[in-house]
């Protein structure tokens, strides 16, 4: 029991990382890491959840929603800049976890952010194509329902304009990171513009009066969900967390970092600032332009406010803005996935060639990673993949706060001293863990029971290919 339990908890030599990763080729700059940031958080969920959370949970207290969950996710970030700061190394959580707890909880970890990359892009892919569609049809160019909708779904076979732009971003990333990267920084700015005019003009029809109650009174929904009061605000941060845990991505590409001790921390909290002012700024004007019950199942509330205020122009102009503005979060999450699995392969943990890179690019995992995606985006209805996205971030956050511990008892020793430290420890790292279990534990039980299905399935590939095959255990043997 001893030996199997030491065999679990073997670290890898962070030089090991270092030297494996030293191929990749670091061009990325603080400015390229903001735009990756910003592109992945700032997403499809910026113009539909504020609405979606105040008619369904929180009223004009969504605010106060976006706000916790910005807390929680603030902590996080603060782990998360330390660790890459100290180890950039490709893969972000899974590789600074098996540095500091061992193989078996960095597999865990690595895994778990594995679920949300795959559904993620499934995710977003389905979003923009239901976007682009709303956006042709009244220009009578529409696709017929089995090539509209997922397999099974209203007559659908499969989402063609999903599969196409997943493709085109992996295309796209193909020809090399800083190509994309001069990409995602043009469509950013355009996104941020497009938010920026909706706060500007939906202002001028701000009523006070849809403010009161800000906080409205509790009770229960049909469903069994919380509306109002605290609990309301509660059931609001579990849906809005998904909206902050882009900073991710740009942890998975620190090995592609220009001085990463610096740019790795600006990056990631300088993106996080940026995307809770904008998600704040929303959410108070779509809730004073119209009372919160007007945005109940509406699918786009931003478009449909500023339509109903008499903005019908700058509606058009904003949502296609926005449909173009998605392919950034497909760009971050892409780019952070292939290096995830890019790492599983580097480490034996899945088969040796994902690890291969091909122009200093993982190629190989790249394309694992595109068709698994457009596989689960054509066969997997929305309302499915929007459950298991932040169940399995939550699980590496919670592993990445407790990692902060380890780490300061190895920073100057076979770590070097970062140039970026969490403060206030040993405080933060507890309070960041217990945010993202107190997160965890507000997502509803469909969610919790996909996380746990798709961990059996880690574990049995873990104990039936990776624990064999990974480069670490031979070592030791």
């Amino acid at each position: 029991m001893q030996r199997w339990l030491k065999r679990l908890t073997l670290k890898e030599d962070p030089s090991i990382y270092e030297d494996k990763d030293s191929h990749l080729v670091r061009v990325l700059t603080v400015k390229d890491f903001l735009a990756l940031g910003v592109g992945t958080i700032v997403s499809t969920s910026i113009f539909t959840l504020p609405g979606v959370v105040a008619a369904e949970h929180a009223g004009p207290a969504v605010v106060f929603s976006f706000i916790v969950a910005a807390i929680v996710a603030g902590l996080v970030a603060f782990a998360y800049a330390e660790m890459a700061a100290a180890m950039p190394f490709a893969g972000s959580a899974y590789s600074w976890i098996n540095v500091m707890f061992g193989e078996f909880f960095g597999w865990i970890a690595g895994w778990a952010l594995l679920a949300e990359y795959f559904i993620a892009l499934a995710f977003v892919g389905s979003g923009l194509s239901a976007n682009l569609r709303g956006l042709l049809s009244p220009l009578g160019l529409t696709l017929p329902k089995s090539l509209s909708n997922t397999f099974g779904t209203n007559g659908g076979i499969v989402d063609l304009v999903a599969v196409v732009v997943i493709a085109l971003v992996s295309l796209l990333l193909s020809r090399g990171v800083s190509q994309a990267s001069r990409v995602e920084n043009v469509l950013v700015v355009l996104k941020v513009l497009a938010i920026l005019t909706f706060i500007v003009v939906g202002a001028t029809a701000i009523h006070l009066k849809n403010y009161v109650p800000f906080v409205p009174k509790y009770h229960v929904n049909a469903d069994g969900s919380a509306f109002g009061g605290w609990p309301g605000i509660y059931a609001g941060v579990s849906m809005i967390f998904l909206s902050y845990i882009g900073f991710d991505s740009i942890a998975a590409n620190s090995a592609e970092a220009k001085n990463p001790g610096k740019t790795m921390p600006r990056g990631i909290l300088g993106s996080l600032v940026i995307a809770v002012v904008l998600f704040v700024a929303v959410a108070l004007v779509l809730v004073g332009m119209f009372k919160y019950t007007a945005y109940a199942n509406n699918a786009e509330p931003v478009g449909w406010a500023l339509r109903h205020a008499g903005h019908p122009v700058v509606a058009s102009v904003i949502q296609a803005i926005a449909v173009i503005g998605m392919f950034t979060a497909l760009i971050g999450m892409t780019l952070a996935g292939s290096r995830l699995i890019y790492s599983f392969g580097r480490d034996g943990m899945l088969p040796g060639w994902l690890g291969k890179l091909k122009h200093n690019q993982p190629g190989n995992a790249l394309l694992v990673l595109t068709i698994v995606a457009i596989v689960i985006g054509a066969l997997c209805p929305f309302a499915f993949l929007a459950q298991l996205i932040s169940a399995g971030t939550l699980i590496a956050f919670m592993f990445v706060s407790l990692g902060i511990y380890a780490l300061r008892k190895r920073e100057g020793r076979d770590i070097p001293e970062p140039a970026f430290k969490m403060p206030l420890y040993p405080v933060l790292p507890a309070l960041a863990f217990l945010g993202a279990l107190f997160v965890f534990m507000g997502l509803d039980i469909q969610a919790k029971i996909y996380a746990g299905v798709w961990f059996v399935l880690g574990l049995i590939i873990y104990f039936t290919y990776g624990m064999h095959h990974s480069y670490l255990g031979q070592k030791h043997k």
